[in-house]
């Protein structure tokens, strides 16, 4: 019981807001990566080394300024976030999608619906869940979910508003 109980508060004294850069930071690369190299192999049944070699050259090139951005965007208050993380790495899927255009990898059969929200997502790489870009996301990425919208509603009832 007092382990469990240590567990909570370590779990409470956590920043969710650093917790979760960490977390970006730790898998952001890795994922552009897979974007490409599982991608290929997933569509076309191959993923040559030259290809291997661009994935990895993009995704160092890609990852620092997405995990730059993801930060900034973490950062901010609350009040003034205008989108959310997942929406950067939706945005993010340019970059992959370049290189297995370029490497004429079959794109992915999708839905109307994906087709006209995601127009430029031609292999379905957007992520819908944390757990879609790394799993090591989910954990970090639910709480800082849960922290925003304590902060949002506490905020709310401070102004009377709930």
């Amino acid at each position: 019981m007092v382990q469990q109980v240590s567990a909570l508060n370590d779990q409470r004294d956590a920043d969710p807001v650093e917790d979760l850069i960490n977390a970006v930071a730790a898998s952001t690369a890795g994922w552009l990566e897979r974007c490409v190299t599982e991608t290929a192999l997933v569509r076309s049944g191959r993923c040559d080394d030259d290809l291997v070699v661009r994935a990895a050259a993009m995704a160092t090139g890609v990852s620092p300024v997405l995990v730059a951005e993801i930060t900034e965007l973490l950062r901010t208050d609350v009040d003034e976030q205008r989108h959310n993380p997942l929406m950067l790495y939706r945005a993010a899927v340019v970059h992959p999608t370049r290189l297995l255009l370029d490497a004429q990898v079959p794109a992915a059969v999708r839905d109307e619906f994906l087709e006209r929200v995601f127009a430029e997502d031609r292999y379905g790489l957007s992520p819908a869940t944390w757990a879609d870009v790394d799993e090591r996301l989910r954990e970090p990425g639910l709480r800082w979910g849960a922290w925003k919208a304590a902060v949002v509603l506490h905020r709310r009832r401070a102004e009377g508003r709930r």
